[in-house]
């Protein structure tokens, strides 16, 4: 076999390379989510975790960014095994508990959020044909429900009986685990790698800025972004603070709502392939994001545990089950020996809605509420959702 970014591999290689970026997701995933599910236990509040979801994405953004350029160099295993011990350290730092070690745990897993979209848009698209691309995107983007759902569950379990700290280091150890799979995997993919020459600042920004579905997909990521990166880390507390849920309902609410995402994510992904539509899809999704996050918000406590649940789930169905769509559809507008470049460029607006989003709900939560946050939320998704529609006029586009 050939390396993962080379032009030609053999079909088989799919599976596990598949395998293998999205157990990476679900690492990335595990090691986001597991401050804010363990947060009534480990009595962190809602500021530590916006400014612990703020330092991952301030590094995460020129990661990703510029990351396309050690992709290229390295090779998107070996990336995979670097996110995985960066992954390792931010749990142990996280472990102490003090502010200063949950910003600095932030920090750290800023390095392997940045580069894992791209370093896996690299490798897979070179490794699926251009009518299965959109479902195995789909499937790939799966990780980060699968790391989503186990961490609701599993997380606070382990917090109330064992301590916080021990929910740290069962995510830490699957990452030692996941480097010596990546690394063992990366020797089938063993040859030379040719990198593309390196692009500038204005040649990585004109990837963005030339095609205006381009464009328009990355502006609509960051109210997405933002939404999903709310519905991660800051449901559970919305849960027990405003919507009359305990510490387990809440997270099983919350672990409905990213079951939702994994069947969104493969669901979505069907359709838009079967469709042929993937900005149609896209749109719709939007649509469903805002409705439920200003259901929620508005007046999610009159709905009962019943609706709540259902709510959630239709939540995260719509607000964690747009990725696989999208990393497929930059994919097929990128310029094909440039892929991993344009997603971390286009990944970079995304970022920076998850950036900002924990500074916004933290400060519409001291003026107002939890909830005002997610309504106002759900007024940028329906922006970025006229974004799509606008972009998809594109003399251009489908």
């Amino acid at each position: 076999m050939v390396d993962g970014n080379t032009a030609v591999r053999p079909a088989p290689a799919l599976l596990p390379a598949l395998g293998a970026m999205t157990s990476l997701q679900a690492l990335v995933a595990l090691a986001l989510f597991a401050p804010g599910v363990v947060a009534p236990s480990a009595r962190i509040e809602v500021w530590q975790l916006s400014m612990f979801s703020c330092a991952v994405f301030a590094v995460g953004i020129p990661a990703s960014f510029w990351g396309g350029s050690f992709i290229a160099r390295l090779g998107s295993l070996r990336i995979a095994s670097l996110c995985a011990a960066a992954i390792v350290a931010c749990m142990a730092l996280a472990s102490f508990g003090s502010t200063a070690a949950l910003l600095a745990a932030g920090l750290c897993l800023g390095l392997a959020f940045g580069p894992e979209t791209p370093a896996s848009a690299a490798l897979l698209a070179r490794l699926v044909t251009a009518e299965r691309r959109v479902f195995v995107f789909s499937v790939r983007q799966t990780g980060n429900q699968i790391g989503a759902v186990c961490g609701s569950l599993v997380l606070p379990a382990i917090a109330i009986s064992l301590g916080p700290a021990w929910c740290y280091a069962a995510v830490g150890a699957c990452a030692l685990l996941a480097i010596l799979w990546f690394e063992q995997l990366r020797l089938a993919y063993t040859g030379k790698v040719v990198a593309p020459p390196e692009l500038g600042l204005r040649a990585r920004l004109a990837l963005v800025t030339a095609d205006r579905r381009i464009a328009m997909l990355a502006l609509a990521s960051m109210p997405f972004s933002a939404m999903q990166v709310s519905l991660n880390t800051v449901f559970v507390t919305l849960g027990t603070r405003e919507l009359g849920l305990s510490h387990i309902e809440a997270g099983m609410a919350l672990a409905c709502a990213q079951t939702g995402g994994l069947i969104g994510r493969l669901g979505w992904g069907l359709v838009a392939m079967r469709l042929n539509a993937s900005r149609m899809v896209l749109i719709v999704i939007g649509l469903g994001m805002a409705f439920s996050a200003a259901v929620l918000g508005l007046d999610g406590a009159s709905l009962g545990r019943t609706g709540q649940f259902a709510i959630a789930a239709l939540f995260g169905l719509t607000a964690s089950g747009w990725n696989g769509v999208f990393i497929a559809e930059i994919a097929r507008l990128a310029p094909q020996d440039r892929i991993g470049e344009t997603t971390g460029a286009v990944l970079t607006a995304s970022y920076a809605g998850l950036l900002a989003a924990p500074a916004l709900v933290s400060i519409l939560d001291g003026a107002a509420s939890l909830g005002a946050a997610f309504f106002a939320l759900a007024c940028l998704a329906l922006c970025g959702t006229f974004a799509l529609i606008w972009g998809s006029h594109d003399k251009a586009g489908k």
